[in-house]
């Protein structure tokens, strides 16, 4: 498989010809090259991880891909008429080469003027976790790479250190740093790659268009 960081917290994973996304949203140069799109995963319904417009561009070029997101992301994407299947916590899907499971279940609190929303991480094929906008960890799940936040109004960098050393991946490397300067993407990933080799890990300091094989 070959993981290719795209902006934002969007990325893309090739199996043998075959694509799944995550989280293609508003920050996230518009998606032309989707042909072989099997799925899309949307962790949550805000906007930087999925957009209508997104979904239609990959759908567009591969028409039978599955939409897959927790219940907000289902209702949201029907009003825009646009079908997606719900999974939560707990669930398994196949799709062509990639095996999902889903863990979390809540958003990390913002504020507490702001509703905590559903958000689901996903496990790719055992190997490659991305937790969306939460520091969910999959329990009992040994994990090769993980997709650790840099930077977002939910979080401090300390937590996200926290969060990998937690997991103890393989290997690490930054998502949802749209939000940071480029002399904030730099803190973050001085201190990731620190959190990330006090578990024997290796830090991957990728930008946009990176990519990366399991």
């Amino acid at each position: 498989m070959r993981v290719t960081k795209l902006e934002h917290a969007a990325l893309v994973v090739e199996h043998s010809g075959d694509r799944l996304f995550v989280d293609p949203g508003k920050f996230t140069t518009p998606i032309t090259e989707a042909s072989g799109a099997r799925a899309v995963v949307i962790t949550h319904l805000h906007d930087d991880h999925w957009t209508p417009e997104q979904l239609g561009r990959i759908r567009d070029r591969s028409p039978d891909v599955r939409l897959l997101g927790p219940e907000g992301v289902v209702r949201a994407a029907g009003e825009a008429g646009i079908e997606v299947e719900r999974v939560e916590p707990g669930d398994e899907v196949e799709v062509g080469p990639f095996r999902l499971r889903f863990f979390g279940g809540r958003h990390a609190v913002i504020h507490d003027s702001i509703p905590v929303i559903d958000n689901v991480g996903v496990l790719v094929n055992d190997a490659l976790y991305y937790a969306g906008d939460s520091f969910a960890i999959p329990e009992g799940v040994d994990v090769d790479v993980l997709a650790a936040p840099a930077g977002a109004p939910w979080m401090k960098i300390a937590e996200s250190m926290d969060y990998v050393m937690a997991v103890k991946p393989r290997r690490a490397f930054p998502t949802h740093e749209m939000v940071l300067s480029r002399a904030g993407k730099s803190l973050s990933n001085s201190r990731l790659q620190w959190a990330t080799e006090q578990g024997g890990g290796e830090y991957l300091a990728l930008e946009p268009g990176d990519s990366f094989d399991l």
